[in-house]
């Protein structure tokens, strides 16, 4: 007698390549590699241009400055209109903005003061749209395909880093301009792939009432605000963040000056430890492809990832370059595997119609703890050794992750502990 034929529950999910699926990842590689070259070479403008490093803080500041208030007030707006529009447009404004920076190198009428408003310009730009494509992408992807969909997008982020030694060699061979120029077409290119997507966007019911569209978008406002302050593991997950993006954005401050400053090591060997993260970031994101957590686990994995990335970051720059090496491997490969938990889980727990404004809230929160992270570690590291400051910044991760995330994991664990 014939039994039941028993269903394998990897083979009954629905395809992840989609067509809409491929179309974002498509757009996305594209527009993160130039943006990479973007960058980097607008980087060099303002230091080229100014010769003054205050200037160029101040740069960097006032492209900062907009990622505190942008992602809340776009969060709002992105669950009342269309997040597929919002990208594109915006990856058309980013085409348009650095294409403008293009002529107005050729025709050599630059200032301090409009690299400033450009500071701002894209910084407005890429925080909106960050929320924009962080609320639209789980749309594109089947249920119970989060995990691996999110491991994709995690493979972007360390290819990108690898355009910046190609945007170097092109600077030296080619100039500053013609980086801006192939900037623009790649965001071009983004959005025309951008424009073909064709997705049911459900949360745009509520365009029903765009006649009251100001007293809506308070109304949205506050209602948010009100889901995020009820939903306890969310906002656990929000504060925490907060706290642990100090260090990380410390680190980005103090890494390469540390490096140039050690006539033993130098940038040569500090890329050398960056490729090392890279490495661990693509075989991390490759894993998560492939093989998936117990739901049950998630929190447990979290917490250790929390812990021991903290530790290999704060004492790395204690070791020889082999176990520099070494641990930052490691890092990479825990931070992916930090970012998927993260990621996917929120993404998913969250309702189509709030995570607009969920989103907004968390970036804002992130870019906040990245600001003084960075203007702090910058200060620090004048009276201090740069290794001493990133010890102390990882002590503080540890802090938050033994004081905020251990004692209320029974509130996240209905966030994390789910199948994505």
């Amino acid at each position: 007698m014939l039994g039941k034929k028993q269903k394998n529950p990897v083979q009954a999910l629905p395809p992840l390549w989609t067509r809409n699926f491929t179309i974002i990842t498509l757009g996305t590689v594209v527009s993160m590699l130039g943006g990479a070259i973007g960058s980097f070479a607008i980087s060099l403008l303002v230091l080229e241009y100014t010769g003054s490093a205050f200037l160029y803080a101040v740069f960097i500041a006032l492209y900062y400055a907009p990622k505190l208030i942008m992602p809340l007030l776009a969060g709002s707006y992105l669950d009342n209109f269309s997040r597929r529009k919002v990208i594109y447009t915006l990856d058309f404004c980013n085409s348009a903005v650095f294409l403008l920076l293009f002529f107005l190198m050729r025709l050599e009428v630059l200032s301090f003061p409009l690299l400033a408003l450009f500071a701002v310009l894209i910084g407005s730009i890429e925080s909106s749209y960050t929320v924009a494509y962080d609320s639209f992408y789980p749309t594109l992807v089947a249920e119970g395909n989060y995990r691996r969909a999110y491991s994709i997008s995690s493979l972007i982020h360390p290819l990108a880093t690898i355009m910046m030694p190609v945007a170097a060699a092109l600077y030296n061979s080619i100039g500053i301009a013609p980086l801006f120029l192939f900037n623009s077409a790649a965001f071009l290119i983004a959005a025309c792939f951008e424009t073909q997507i064709k997705a049911e966007e459900k949360h745009l019911l509520r365009e029903k009432t765009k006649e009251k569209m100001g007293h809506q978008y308070l109304h949205d406002l506050r209602e948010g605000c009100r889901y995020i302050a009820g939903e306890k593991g969310l906002l656990v997950i929000t504060c925490f963040f907060f706290f642990i993006m100090m260090p990380f954005a410390a680190q980005q401050v103090l890494l390469l000056p540390w490096f140039k400053a050690q006539p033993e090591l130098g940038v040569f060997k500090y890329s050398l430890v960056m490729g090392a993260m890279v490495s661990g970031r693509l075989l991390g994101g490759l894993l998560h492809y492939r093989f998936e957590y117990p739901a049950e686990k998630k929190m447990s994995i979290a917490i250790f990832v929390y812990i021991t990335s903290a530790i290999l970051d704060g004492t790395f720059l204690f070791l020889p370059l082999i176990g520099m090496l070494l641990f930052c491997f490691l890092t990479g490969l825990l931070a992916v595997t930090s970012y998927s938990i993260r990621i996917s889980s929120t993404q998913a727990y969250v309702p189509n119609d709030y995570r607009g404004r969920f989103n907004g809230v968390f970036q804002m929160v992130n870019n906040a703890g990245s600001i003084i992270g960075n203007l702090a570690a910058g200060a620090l590291a004048e009276l201090f050794s740069p290794r001493i400051v990133l010890l102390g910044f990882m002590c503080l991760s540890l802090l938050a992750t033994f004081s905020i995330m251990i004692p209320n994991r029974q509130k996240v664990k209905p966030v994390f502990n789910r199948r994505t």
